[in-house]
């Protein structure tokens, strides 16, 4: 296999323990993740592209289709729990103001 092949594979990889980790909550399992994956596209872009025949294009794209549904999906279950987070925080600040007032008014 090409090294660009392992690259893709290497990501396919990660991107679905990261769909994983979304879909189990492991927010910080996660993160380490997306650095694992960060530092791989870095090392990749750094890479002189070579053309390749059609197996290893089709190949390629298989993978970067099942790249970009993982990243969807992560998207859509980190976007829920930010969703959630920001409805937490929120109500805790409502608490605390509504605490200070009464406190305020003994």
């Amino acid at each position: 296999m090409s090294a660009v092949l392992d690259n893709y594979e290497y990501l396919s990889s990660i991107t679905g323990q990261m769909r994983d980790a979304a879909q189990q909550g492991e927010w910080d399992h996660l993160v380490e993740l997306e650095l694992k994956c960060s530092e791989r596209v870095a090392a990749m872009k750094a890479q002189p592209s070579a053309p390749s025949d059609e197996e290893t294009r089709q190949r390629k794209v298989a993978l970067i289709k099942k790249i970009l549904a993982d990243d969807a999906e992560i998207r859509n279950r980190t976007e829920v729990w930010m969703e959630q987070l920001q409805r937490i925080m929120t109500s805790a600040r409502s608490e605390r103001r509504l605490q200070q007032a009464y406190s305020a008014g003994q």
